[in-house]
């Protein structure tokens, strides 16, 4: 059965770090450009990060860029975001998916081929 499982999620203070991670399993994740989507309560889910499938490239929304690093571990099928300098309103639920954006930046939530069920972050100020 395929499948993504983010991991990683939890409470911190503004300033501080977490790392999250994506497994995938039962299917070839290398193969599919792979994305970090986030939804805060009252607000549209948005795309966070991606980064391709060929080369690695990256694309991060500008609310997170500078802050945030996506990075992937073919042989572990795992994908991670490292989030710095964490703000009260990077709170969100974090979701990631395969086959969910491009080289122009654009993210695909609902065409996405596999999506996760999410991982609660919260930001204290």
């Amino acid at each position: 059965q395929a499948q993504l499982v983010e991991s990683g999620g939890g409470l911190v203070q503004a300033g501080g770090s977490l790392t999250l991670s994506c497994t995938a399993s039962g299917f070839t994740f290398e193969a599919y450009a792979k994305a970090w989507f986030r939804q805060a309560p009252g607000k549209e889910r948005e795309g966070v990060a991606c980064i391709s499938s060929v080369d690695g490239r990256t694309i991060y929304a500008d609310s997170v860029k500078g802050r945030f690093t996506v990075s992937r571990d073919s042989a572990k099928s795992t994908m991670y975001l490292q989030m710095n300098s964490l703000k009260p309103e990077d709170t969100a639920v974090y979701y990631c998916a395969a086959g969910a954006c491009d080289y122009t930046g654009n993210f695909y939530w609902h065409l996405a081929d596999y999506r996760g069920q999410g991982t609660q972050v919260t930001v204290s100020s």
